[in-house]
């Protein structure tokens, strides 16, 4: 077993951590497209996309690897949250199942950073349980006419296209979902306010709302009634990508956590002499050592096509979840009352790291998925 990164691997996580700062302060006026604009010009919104259409081309661990790289150089946690959204919730889906000419548009755009995506997949009443979607897809000659409400659209009001999807065949649960690329200005599209947010403030989320929305039929992402298939190829490589931002977050946390303990003195000794603070040290190097490898494994499996890939990266997942909520209270109590203030940015790490339970599966549903694959 081979664990050395490449030379060109280190190059890419060497450019890529010195170029965080550039994206530590989202923009959020106009949008926020200039933050968005500086993520392009460093080659961020378009990794794992084709080359042919300007994109890096990179596999899931390279991809892993970069976004890793940006959080331990301080990037922004929720605008590489909604870089992530537009990559692997969309841009995969759009790379490997759109057609033709909307295909290369569309993610020469992606590419570029003319073109933002948001994944409208979730609704009020259908989370994990995506079978229970409303929203409805009518064909209608050369359209489909679809109606619905989505709810926590990443990127909502900043996207351009949204990966929607929506049931052609009503009743039909997973085999009746089909994927949609729906552009942002047709008429019938309308994003609400955005949703007010504990943490990842840098990736705006809202409900998005489709009345009497016509898409052509062009748009149709893969075949009728085989929206569940693409949105499950999409989810494993956000399960596997999308945490190494938190792991990246947790490098840099240590680091600080570190370097507290040996400057701080609290009864004439460094606080990292004191055996109860040191252990809790190593508790989360632990953590984050064996988050980090169960998550590259996953990438690893995706790159090689294994069918063992989904259940990996569902694992990665919850223990990236795991570690990162865990190390995220021991950073506060490491730092004391320092870590309950905004200014110091350790308890809005924890804030930032909570959703990690929740979105691209809750921890319950990763469990579920880590259980099939036993053939249990």
């Amino acid at each position: 077993m081979h664990f050395e990164l490449t030379g060109e691997q280190r190059d890419l996580v060497a450019r890529l951590r010195d170029s965080g700062p550039l994206l530590s302060t989202p923009d959020r006026e106009a949008g926020g497209r200039s933050a968005w604009e500086t993520a392009a010009k460093l080659g961020v919104t378009g990794l794992c996309l084709p080359e042919e259409h300007g994109g890096g081309g990179l596999g899931a661990l390279d991809t892993a690897l970069s976004f890793e790289a940006l959080a331990q150089g301080g990037a922004d946690p929720g605008l590489l949250f909604g870089l992530a959204a537009h990559l692997l919730a969309c841009g995969i889906v759009l790379a490997e199942h759109a057609h033709g000419d909307v295909r290369a548009d569309l993610v020469a755009g992606l590419c570029s950073g003319a073109v933002v995506a948001g994944n409208a997949m979730t609704e009020a009443q259908a989370g994990s349980d995506t079978s229970r979607i409303a929203t409805t897809a009518v064909a209608d000659g050369d359209s489909y006419l679809i109606d619905g409400t989505k709810s926590f659209v990443s990127n909502a009001g900043l996207a351009d296209v949204y990966v929607t999807y929506a049931m052609t065949t009503p009743g039909g649960g997973h085999l009746g979902m089909s994927a949609f690329a729906v552009p942002a200005n047709l008429p019938g599209v309308r994003v609400a306010e955005p949703l007010e947010k504990l943490g990842l403030t840098g990736c705006a989320a809202a409900v998005v709302e489709f009345t009497g929305c016509r898409v052509p039929r062009d748009h149709l992402l893969g075949a009728e009634n085989a929206g569940s298939g693409v949105f499950a190829k999409s989810m494993v490589w956000e399960r596997a990508c999308l945490p190494a931002i938190f792991v990246g977050v947790m490098d840099h946390q240590l680091r600080r956590c570190v370097d507290h303990v040996r400057g701080r003195r609290q009864f004439g000794r460094r606080l990292g002499d004191f055996q109860a603070v040191s252990h809790r040290i190593a508790v989360m190097k632990q953590r984050l050592e064996s988050s980090r490898l169960l998550m590259y494994r996953a990438c690893w499996l995706i790159d090689r096509d294994d069918p063992g890939a989904g259940a990996a990266a569902a694992l990665a997942k919850a223990a990236v979840a795991e570690a990162a909520v865990d190390n995220g209270v021991d950073a506060v109590k490491v730092f004391g009352a320092r870590g309950y203030l905004a200014a110091d940015g350790i308890g809005q790490q924890l804030l930032d790291a909570l959703p990690l339970h929740i979105f691209s599966g809750t921890t319950d549903i990763q469990r579920e998925l880590v259980v099939k694959g036993l053939g249990i």
